[in-house]
């Protein structure tokens, strides 16, 4: 199941099932799990730890130095979860130590051809990273995520679970969980209740969330005054609770 063109350093360890392609290079202090497929001409560089089932693709490249002139060549590190798709031509660089030394990417993702996660990302589950997309270095993206091709993520940007962002987005404020956003800059047009509506949210949580929506990002309400209207709302939605936290929680501010 390795192909005999491939390179792998005596100092990896490798599942017994994993299958290599043809001129693929595994580097030193990579673990790869049971269940996984590397494929044609693909890099794996360490230290990088890759979990189960994943499908990584040709030409992919994982566990990169970080794109960061700080860095001094330390033994940062990249874990990637469970079941993750990576596409053609995808690049994923370990962390640096100014920012804790890790990328870290979740399950069950589906990334893209051409996408690039930058170094201390961490990326969650189950998202959808679609071609071409750029997440500059300490990026976080939640759950079950849409991020649109070609959207561009300014550095140290938060985007919340079940986000939506259109093609071309370039992004330079946090993105509440739940919202749709697009544009260059970015601006929020709403809430995802399509995708809601599919992942299973009930009428009422979307009714509440939007509620949120309105008084926390698209009036004119100070901000003490949105809370207030909204604290019943928040004990009765774990959704709208989550919305909230998000947006106090928001070093550099939301798009709106």
């Amino acid at each position: 199941m390795i192909h005999s063109t491939a390179i792998i350093d005596p100092t990896a360890t490798l599942a017994e099932d994993v299958s290599i392609g043809a001129y693929a290079v595994i580097g030193s202090q990579v673990e790869i799990a049971s269940g996984c497929h590397i494929g044609d001409h693909a890099t794996v560089y360490g230290p990088t730890t890759i979990g189960r089932d994943n499908q990584i693709l040709q030409h992919v490249t994982l566990g990169g130095a970080p794109q960061d002139l700080s860095y001094g060549g330390e033994p940062t590190r990249l874990i990637i979860g469970d079941r993750n798709t990576i596409r053609e031509y995808c690049s994923i660089n370990r962390g640096s130590v100014k920012g804790g030394g890790v990328t870290q990417v979740g399950n069950d993702n589906f990334i893209m051809s051409y996408a690039h996660i930058g170094h201390d990302c961490r990326v969650g589950n189950e998202n959808v990273i679609t071609n071409s997309v750029s997440l500059a270095g300490h990026v976080e993206i939640g759950d079950q995520c849409n991020l649109g091709g070609f959207s561009l993520v300014h550095q140290f940007i938060r985007i919340g679970s079940y986000a939506f962002t259109s093609m071309g987005a370039a992004i330079n404020r946090d993105v509440p969980p739940f919202v749709i956003v697009s544009g260059n800059y970015a601006r929020s047009y709403g809430i995802n209740k399509i995708g809601l509506r599919r992942k299973g949210f009930s009428p009422d949580a979307i009714k509440a969330i939007t509620r949120a929506y309105k008084l926390l990002v698209r009036k004119r309400v100070p901000r003490d005054d949105a809370l207030r209207q909204l604290e019943p709302l928040a004990r009765k939605f774990s959704e709208v609770k989550l919305f909230v936290d998000f947006v106090l929680s928001s070093a550099r501010g939301i798009v709106k």
